[in-house]
C-alpha cells in the first residue's frame, strides 16, 4: 500500500453541496440507513479531500455517549491509504470525545469494506440477517443486488474498541 499524500481536512459548512452530490453519486440518494436510522449526510460531522476541486475521499461518524458510529466512508483512489487515513482521523476524534468504541455496519456484499475494517483491527460483532427488508422501507434506492451480484440482505456490524 502506498501513502496518500494529500489534504485531508474537517467538512467545512462550504462543502455541503460538494459533499451532497458525492454521497448521491456513491449511496443513491443523500442519506444513509444504519441499523433502522435515517441519517442525512450532509448534516454530519466528518473528513474530506479533495483533488482537482472534486472529492477524492469522504468520511462521516456520528457519536452518541461514548459511541462513534462511521455512517460512510468514500474512497476514490484505493491502495494509496486515502481510507486508512480518513479512518484514522474518526478514530482520533473518537478518542479525544473520550468514546469507548468506534463502529460501523456495512452489508453482506461489501467484501471489499469487511476485508478493510478487518486489517484495520476491526471486530466483527454483529450479524443481522434480512436487514435490509426494513433499510428499504426507509431507503428505496438501495439495490437488490451490489458488488459482483451478490443479494444486498444482512447487514454486519464491525467496531473498534479504544484503549485508553
Amino acid at each position: 500500500m502506498n501513502e496518500f499524500n494529500s489534504e485531508i481536512r474537517p467538512i467545512s459548512a462550504t462543502d455541503k453541496k460538494l459533499v451532497a452530490d458525492f454521497i448521491k453519486e456513491h449511496w443513491g440518494s443523500s442519506f444513509s440507513v444504519s441499523r433502522g436510522k435515517i441519517y442525512h449526510i450532509v448534516d454530519l460531522p466528518g473528513f474530506i479531500c479533495k483533488q482537482n476541486g472534486k472529492i477524492a475521499g469522504l468520511i462521516t461518524y456520528h457519536i452518541v455517549k461514548k459511541d462513534c458510529e462511521i455512517v460512510t466512508l468514500n474512497s476514490d483512489i484505493e491502495n494509496e491509504g486515502l481510507g486508512t487515513q480518513l479512518l484514522n482521523k474518526v478514530i482520533n476524534v473518537a478518542k479525544r470525545n473520550q468514546c469507548k468504541r468506534v463502529w460501523l455496519v456495512t452489508t453482506n456484499d461489501n467484501v471489499n469494506a469487511i476485508r478493510f475494517y478487518q486489517k484495520r483491527g476491526f471486530d466483527w460483532v454483529g450479524f443481522y440477517r434480512d436487514a435490509m427488508i426494513e433499510s428499504r422501507k426507509l431507503k428505496s434506492e438501495i439495490p437488490w443486488y451490489g458488488n459482483d451480484g451478490i443479494p444486498i440482505r444482512h447487514e454486519i456490524e464491525f467496531e473498534h474498541r479504544l484503549h485508553y
